[in-house]
């Protein structure tokens, strides 16, 4: 049997190594509690000093660290970009000028590291106004406003480096869209690319899309109003100019694009570039993929990738659970009830499986919160409603003191 390493620690990680385990054998480093009780083998070890098949690298700071290229290196076969190519999600400003360069369609936008700049650029703008950190922010350092004075609060918050340290110093101002939001995740091989099943996901941490900016409250997917059309559009218009432009770069591109696009009324406009999995996107996906991922994903790392791969024609529903004060000043400590010993409900539920994004274990085995976002309660189905009423189904049997949760996760889609 082939042999897996995963590397990261959250549910997308559990995710994709609860999928790659269906025909690999997997290793997660460092991986987390619940992944362990899973059945999943879970090691301290770094990754450069283990041997795999293939090594899948899940969040994006290992790789704008040079992961992959270290591994790579070594002659490992890695699914996920290099230093150069990661610089997409590392630094906006960056991304920004990579999408002027490539031609691809996207918000009008500026690049300050000085408030009076920022504010006289700000005031020029009409609501509501996009402010997002330059660097890595954990999916946080974004904020959506229509109010002008809580958009300059927030531009002299970030460039003073209250708000996120050296990741805030410099911003992007960006004009506001319309439409609806997709996540279309693409592989790409170094030469050709192939779109995932579209998803959405819910920032916002309250329902009706109100309260602050997180990681990700819930996800579903395929989307509903994504049409094949409208995917062959956001190829075409945004991921072929980026490939063409990486090439033109000498940038060998083989792991994820994580295209964040609005479909407004001219047409699909690219929000921003990840470089890796999303998360709670992962959670949806990886279910519709049944046994093929590892191949998948091996052939996408070997510069081998096919068609559009194959799905199991399911529809899935992630429902995030998260600690009390998330994403401010989330609670660690809290009791977990409602899941047995290997992290899964107690009480089973059909199509349901809990993926463990911030978790831990006392000395009495029982499950506490130890995270932001603590589970990822997903479910699959038939449809996109029976999909939903199982997840939720399944989070209603699960307890903790002061749990955070929304409960319109694609309500609005069934």
């Amino acid at each position: 049997m082939t042999r897996c390493v995963v590397v990261g620690s959250g549910a997308r990680e559990h995710a994709l190594a609860w999928g790659l385990a269906k025909s690999s054998d997997v290793v997660v480093t460092p991986g987390n509690a619940g992944i362990a009780a899973h059945g999943l083998t879970c090691v301290d070890t770094p990754a450069t000093q283990l041997d795999a098949d293939l090594f899948v690298i899940g969040p994006e700071l290992p790789l704008t660290q040079g992961l992959a290229d270290e591994l790579r290196a070594q002659g490992k076969l890695v699914l996920g970009p290099g230093v150069d190519g990661a610089r997409l999600e590392a630094s906006k400003a960056f991304m920004k000028q990579f999408l002027a360069d490539a031609g691809v369609p996207t918000a009008h936008f500026g690049v300050f590291d000085q408030a009076d700049g920022a504010l006289d650029f700000l005031a020029t703008m009409s609501p509501p106004y996009v402010i997002k950190t330059d660097g890595l922010a954990a999916g946080k350092g974004v904020l959506v406003t229509t109010d002008f004075d809580e958009a300059c609060a927030d531009v002299r918050d970030k460039l003073s480096g209250n708000a996120f340290g050296q990741a805030g110093t410099t911003i992007v101002i960006e004009e506001g869209l319309d439409g609806e939001e997709c996540s279309l995740l693409v592989l790409c091989d170094g030469d050709r690319c192939v779109p995932l099943v579209p998803a959405q996901d819910f920032k916002r941490v309250g329902d009706g899309d109100t309260g602050a900016n997180t990681g990700g409250m819930g996800a579903y997917a395929p989307m509903t109003t994504m049409t094949e059309n409208d995917v062959a559009e956001v190829m075409a218009s945004i991921v072929a100019p980026t490939l063409q432009e990486l090439r033109r770069r000498h940038i060998d591109f083989r792991g994820v694009l994580y295209a964040g696009v609005m479909m407004t009324s001219r047409g699909p406009r690219l929000l921003e570039y990840n470089v890796r999995f999303g998360d709670p996107e992962t959670e949806v996906l990886v279910p519709l993929y049944g046994a093929d991922l590892y191949d998948l994903l091996a052939a996408t790392a070997a510069g081998r990738l096919g068609g559009v791969p194959r799905t199991t024609g399911l529809s899935a529903v992630t429902v995030v659970l998260s600690s009390f004060g998330y994403p401010e000043s989330p609670r660690r400590g809290d009791v977990i009830g409602g899941l047995g010993e290997d992290g899964q409900l107690a009480s089973p539920l059909e199509g349901v499986t809990i993926f463990h994004a911030g978790t831990t274990r006392d000395q009495q085995g029982r499950f506490l919160t130890h995270g932001g976002r603590v589970l990822a309660v997903t479910a699959v189905g038939e449809s996109l409603a029976q999909a939903r009423e199982r997840a939720y189904g399944a989070a209603a049997r699960v307890s903790f003191d002061g749990c955070v949760m929304r409960h319109d996760i694609a309500r609005s889609a069934t």
